[in-house]
């Protein structure tokens, strides 16, 4: 890759990425010099840090809390000043700053947010909505945007400014950054003006607040931008004014919040006496996917198309900072776990039961009493089995309604067995267990194998051999025990084709486990060991299954307490490729932004992450490591594996994450191929440049 190329890689704009930023700073009531000195400082530090979007307070250059000083020329006209003095030292910046100032056009006094950019202004956002209950009487001094009658103005010496709250201002060289500017109560009231913007294309809404503090008023302005980004699959920014605003009668604490789609990424110290400034990295790319695929936004946006063609598109050009940079939030190494603890409880619990409740309605709408399944002492086969043994109780049956089976072959390791056979004692479900060696020797014999003659061939078909006895067992067994067979292969394996077509842990008559990642079983087993689901020895084995290496144990090794085969040798540590997976299928990343989201996620060792597990198991990765494995992930989703997913047997979906279910979240055709994916792998650096 040529330097300039592995350079830009190593910057988040080049990655869908936008650095924003809520400022909060000192203000002096009427001190219009005073405030504007600081707008100008603080977005200064906010350039310094590569920000392309700074918003501040409302009406933050006069103070908010003026009340009928708002009516005096001095102070009106200090504003208009300040302006100037704004947009000039805008010029020196690489940055979009929104303030809020009250002008008075046409007669009228307006509540506004004034968007500068590189020594220009973009245009005047107005407000909608004036409160004027309890200790508000805004309506007192300022009108609503409805009652403008101009569409442009001049200030600071620049006609034909766009003036209304009906602009989107896009930036037309940055795919999908369009931003929406509305002013506190705008988004108070039943259906706020950004619902509108964000259905008009905007992605990134900016709301200038004053809003005094009351007891709990913090928590509802939480919800409030939670939802409202979350509803309207957008970034939502919001400042509120700090210290220094009058408390005559009021209070203050600078609240400062950027949520993405529902996720808080930054808020501001509440109740600082000092100037604030909190950043965010705002993931274009994903609000645009989350849209796409949200049929229903699209639907509704159809719906209001008189009120969305109301809205006046600014578009300008946008520099975006160059060279190295980094993103500064947190890229989670495991994205189908929670790292906060209390979440990460309640998300195990979540996943369990749904896997639970979805074979208890199987069973009772089967009629059928019992379950078969194979159980090796894997990680899947484990899991499943707990929820089997738990869907008896839930259902009320006895735990022996479950016939499980262990079957032994040619490269069964000692641990494995020995926990298959405790585990199913200890959950005092029906232990049985079959030696399929003597009806693989035979089919081999059949196949005319060189195996069966005594020579070391493990191919394929050796392997396919032994899986498929087992499956073949299982389904006549559940003939004979009137019973269903019960799948265990994961979505990990689904994703990579690391199952075999037709048998083994690809086919059933039901699969709990189809769309529960392999990272997410392994936290699953050690959430029901860690909370007592089961006794006391039930949790003791399941920790010993979590210790032990995932293999498929189909080819033989020296010796039966360790395995030959070492799964992730061949298809990438599954931790990595979970991380893989989630990306490209939940949002449809580009592979060059899935390598860099796992760069940043997986390149330090000490940033361990993986709950409860010791820091010395933790794990780290290299760029050439991670591009490496995403090459075989991608040639194995896109190319080979589809065909295996299009026929999987049904399956509850269980995470947001997705499901790869043709029935479910996915449906792709058989026969694709993989060169897109990999054209644009090509760009990925094989090692960093720092």
């Amino acid at each position: 890759m040529a330097a300039n190329k592995a350079v830009s890689f190593f910057n988040l704009y080049n990655h869908g990425f936008v650095r924003t930023a809520v400022c909060v700073p000192e203000v002096r009531v009427a001190d219009v010099s005073f405030n504007t000195q600081k707008t100008i400082e603080l977005a200064q530090k906010a350039a310094r840090q590569k920000a392309i979007l700074a918003i501040f307070p409302e009406l933050g250059l006069s103070a908010y809390s003026n009340d009928d000083l708002f009516h005096q020329d001095a102070l009106l006209k200090s504003v208009e000043n300040a302006l100037v003095t704004i947009k000039e030292a805008s010029a020196k910046l690489n940055l979009i700053i929104a303030c809020g100032a009250p002008l008075q056009v046409d007669c009228r006094l307006f509540n506004c947010a004034v968007v500068f950019y590189r020594g220009n202004i973009l245009g005047v956002a107005v407000k909608s909505y004036l409160p004027n209950y309890r200790e508000y009487y805004e309506a007192r001094q300022f009108s609503p945007a409805s009652t403008a009658l101009a569409s442009t103005i001049t200030l600071a010496g620049q006609k034909d400014i766009p003036f209304g709250a009906n602009l989107i201002f896009k930036a037309a060289n940055v795919k999908y950054f369009s931003l929406f500017f509305e002013i506190c109560e705008d988004v108070w009231v039943p259906i706020p003006p950004s619902s509108f913007a964000a259905m008009a294309g905007a992605t990134v809404i900016g709301n200038l607040s004053a809003s005094n503090i009351t007891i709990g008023k913090s928590e509802y302005r939480h919800q409030l931008a939670e939802n409202q980004s979350a509803r309207c699959v957008a970034a939502y920014l919001y400042a509120a004014a700090g210290f220094g605003e009058s408390t005559t009668d009021l209070a203050w604490d600078g609240h400062a919040m950027i949520y993405e789609n529902g996720n808080l990424l930054s808020e501001s110290q509440r109740f600082s006496t000092s100037e604030q400034i909190i950043f965010g990295d705002i993931d274009l790319d994903r609000l645009a996917q989350d849209r796409m695929r949200l049929t229903t936004f699209g639907q509704n946006a159809a719906d209001h198309k008189i009120q969305l063609a109301a809205f006046r598109s600014v578009e300008f050009d946008l520099d975006c900072p160059q060279g190295r940079l980094m993103p500064d939030r947190e890229i989670p190494r495991f994205p189908y776990i929670p790292a906060d603890p209390a979440r990460r409880d309640q998300r195990c619990y979540e996943a369990y039961n749904i896997q639970v409740q979805g074979l208890a309605k199987r069973l009772k709408a089967s009629g059928i009493p019992n379950l078969v399944i194979g159980v090796s002492g894997g990680l899947d086969s484990t899991h499943a089995l707990l929820v089997a043994a738990k869907t008896m109780d839930l259902l009320g049956r006895p735990r022996t309604h479950v016939k499980a089976y262990t079957m032994p072959a040619f490269a069964t390791t000692d641990k494995t067995y020995r926990n298959a056979i405790n585990l199913m004692k200890a959950l005092g479900v029906e232990t049985n267990e079959v030696d399929i060696k003597p009806a693989c020797l035979q089919m081999l014999k059949d196949i005319d194998h060189p195996f069966a003659l005594g020579k070391k061939v493990y191919d394929i078909a050796f392997e396919n051999v032994q899986a498929g006895q087992r499956s073949a067992h299982l389904f006549r067994l559940a003939n004979m025990k009137n019973a269903l067979v019960m799948g265990t292969g994961d979505l990990s394996e689904l994703a990579l084709g690391w199952c075999t077509y037709g048998i083994g842990d690809h086919m059933s008559h039901y699969n709990v486990n189809a769309s529960v990642p392999k990272t997410l079983i392994q936290y699953l087993i050690r959430w029901v060991a860690q909370t007592h689901q089961f006794s006391a020895k039930v949790s003791e084995i399941l920790l010993d299954v979590l210790a032990t290496e995932i293999s498929p144990e189909l080819i033989p090794g020296e010796h039966n307490n360790q395995p030959l085969q070492k799964t992730e040798e061949t298809i990438g540590p599954y931790e990595l490729q979970d991380f893989n997976n989630f990306y490209i299928t939940r949002f449809g990343y580009l592979p060059t932004k899935v390598a860099f989201l796992a760069y940043l996620a997986w390149k330090d060792k000490n940033k361990g992450v993986w709950p409860d597990v010791p820091q010395e198991k933790q794990n780290s990765y290299s760029l050439k490591e991670i591009k490496k494995w995403l090459h075989v992930y991608l040639n194995r989703f896109f190319k080979m594996s589809q065909y295996k997913r299009s026929c999987v047997p049904n399956s509850p979906k269980v995470g947001s994450g997705g499901s790869l279910s043709p029935r479910g979240d996915w449906r792709a055709p058989s026969d694709s191929e993989a060169n897109v994916w990999l054209a644009d792998w090509e760009n990925i650096p094989d090692r960093d440049n720092k």
